[in-house]
């Protein structure tokens, strides 16, 4: 399941030009660990699409699912609490 879904979800860290699989928790764990970050310090996840939103986030509100269809993808970021 994890190696199918980095078409699906991925986290990208900027600085240091890494893409890793956003369904990996073992990856994600080493991420914090490697910069030295807290557990809670908010990761960016880009997804492929507003399908997949429920895949990575949690307590998604109406409005928030609305605006992902008509803007998805685009000038769209929604901050969500993740549950991978």
């Amino acid at each position: 399941m994890i190696t199918n879904n980095i078409n699906r979800a991925v986290v990208v860290i900027n600085y240091n030009s890494i893409v890793v699989n956003a369904y990996n928790d073992n990856v994600i764990h080493k991420i914090f660990e490697l910069q030295k970050s807290p557990p809670y310090k908010p990761l960016i996840i880009y997804l492929k699409s507003a399908t997949f939103l429920h895949e990575v986030a949690q307590n998604i509100p109406e409005i928030a699912l609305k605006l992902s269809k008509q803007f998805w993808s685009g000038p769209l970021t929604l901050l969500r609490a993740v549950q991978i």
